[in-house]
């Protein structure tokens, strides 16, 4: 937990964002995987830990702008929660130390709503993103479920999505800490991954990883030998040689700040010709972008210089052909980098993908229905203080790639009997994060091993 200085500070320039009204922040609820005291990890929401810092479940707070109060509502434990549980600070305790003073039992907030609507003043919220708040705001608001997506104030939604996208020193800081140990979590499992081996038992270590370091993961693990899926979840597939082994994973500080990297490497020893061509074609691609990242510029410039280095690299291979500018308008490149370069991260790994990406990678412009294009998460300019990943990648989609032939996709671009000569590779990526800077960019946490040195360094 930061200070309480530094909770009251965020709320503090939150309320001097809106012009009054009351701002209801719901906690997020245990989530039962198959009764109700069997649950999955608790995870608290993300706006809520920004502004309150509390991570437990059953809480909620309201801001009231026109008083410039803060209150946390929540029930105290029982006799039969301790028993459990063990004995806890109380609500008012925990409040304490992100500077709320004024705390109430869980129901009292219908009542304080209730009087604000009365008053007819404003009452804002945040789309919700789980059933059981959409659920309970119907409830307090008096609506029916189906109408409170439509309800969320976009004034609230936009002051958040102002302040969480500049991250402060001490954000920045703890992303540091979380990188760092996603770093050790990668070079795990290049030294470890050998022919025989399930790609289950690397998904095991890295999440061991980042459970000892006094977290979790940050995202669901991508780790496998069919990297041309881009979220590959399932582990059940063996190792061999001649395979390429993709893995994406990153860890979760104990305050919830997120690492997100990518590395793919040999399950042989050494990378072979083949796999070497186009996993450097691929790390180029990503030093480019990386080269690209500076204040001003918008991402979506990053992700086409990424995808130029892309499709003139396979052109040199006779996969594509044509003129590059008149191709990458045409989206050619999506057959076989159909995703976008990267995107916010802080305290999501995908930063608050739950308020839309509209709005958070768009600053509100409207996102390309161009196939490919439409997955850039981010393309707006970038400003010191943003938090960024940088992953452009190669996949061999053989279902994608037979689609566009038979549809004649871009045909004046790619070179379908040279492209089918690589239905079997699988996929390449690498990534890393990186902080927006005044004067460019700064990587965060170590240096990933990924050149092909030294990813072979750590596999011999």
């Amino acid at each position: 937990m930061f200070s309480k200085e530094t909770y009251t500070g965020r709320r503090e320039a939150l309320a001097a964002s809106l012009d009054g009204g009351l701002l209801v922040f719901p906690g997020n609820n245990e989530s039962p995987m198959n009764y109700a005291d069997n649950c999955y990890d608790f995870r608290q929401d993300s706006t809520f830990l920004y502004y309150f810092g509390l991570n437990q479940p059953e809480v909620a707070a309201v801001v009231d702008v026109d008083a410039g109060t803060a209150t946390i509502f929540g029930d105290e434990l029982s006799i039969d929660h301790i028993v459990w549980m063990g004995d806890l600070p109380t609500v008012a305790e925990r409040a304490e130390k992100v500077g709320v003073s004024d705390t109430r039992p869980f129901g009292a907030v219908a009542d304080v709503v209730a009087a604000a609507r009365a008053a007819g003043r404003a009452v804002h919220y945040l789309p919700p993103y789980r059933a059981d708040t959409t659920l309970w705001l119907a409830d307090l608001l008096g609506m029916a479920p189906a109408e409170v997506a439509d309800g969320a104030s976009l004034d609230l939604l936009r002051a958040v999505v102002d302040q969480r996208n500049i991250k402060s020193d001490e954000e920045v800081a703890e992303i540091d800490r979380a990188v760092e140990t996603s770093v050790a979590m990668h070079v795990a499992a290049i030294r470890m991954a050998h022919p025989g081996m399930n790609e289950a038992e690397i998904a095991a270590e890295v999440a061991r990883i980042a459970k000892a370091a006094g977290g979790r993961t940050s995202f669901p693990i991508i780790a496998t030998i069919h990297g041309e899926t881009l979220h590959n979840h399932a582990h059940v597939n063996q190792m061999s040689d001649g395979d390429l082994f993709l893995l994406d994973t990153g860890a979760e500080t104990a305050l919830g700040y997120a690492g997100d990297l990518s590395s793919t490497f040999p399950v042989s020893e050494r990378f072979s010709e083949r796999q070497r061509t186009i996993y450097e074609l691929q790390l180029a691609s990503q030093v480019a972008s990386v080269e690209a990242l500076a204040p001003g510029v918008p991402f979506r410039d990053v992700h086409f210089t990424g995808a130029r280095v892309i499709f003139d690299g396979l052109k040199d291979l006779g996969i594509m052909k044509g003129d590059t500018d008149e191709a990458l308008a045409a989206g050619a490149h999506a057959v076989v980098f159909p995703c976008g370069t990267g995107h916010m991260m802080g305290l999501d790994v995908h930063d608050m993908e739950n308020l839309g990406e509209v709005w958070v990678g768009y600053a509100g412009e409207p996102k390309s229905t161009q196939f490919g294009l439409k997955s850039l998460r981010l393309a707006r300019p970038l400003e010191p203080g943003f938090v960024v990943t940088v992953e452009p990648g190669i996949y061999f989609i053989p279902q994608l790639m037979d689609l566009w032939r038979a549809d004649g996709t871009c045909a004046e671009f790619i070179n379908f009997d040279e492209l089918d000569k690589w239905r079997d590779f699988g996929g390449v990526r690498n990534e890393e994060d990186f902080l927006i800077t005044a004067d460019g960019a700064r990587r965060l946490g170590p240096h990933k091993p990924q050149t092909v040195e030294e990813i072979e360094a750590l596999r011999g």
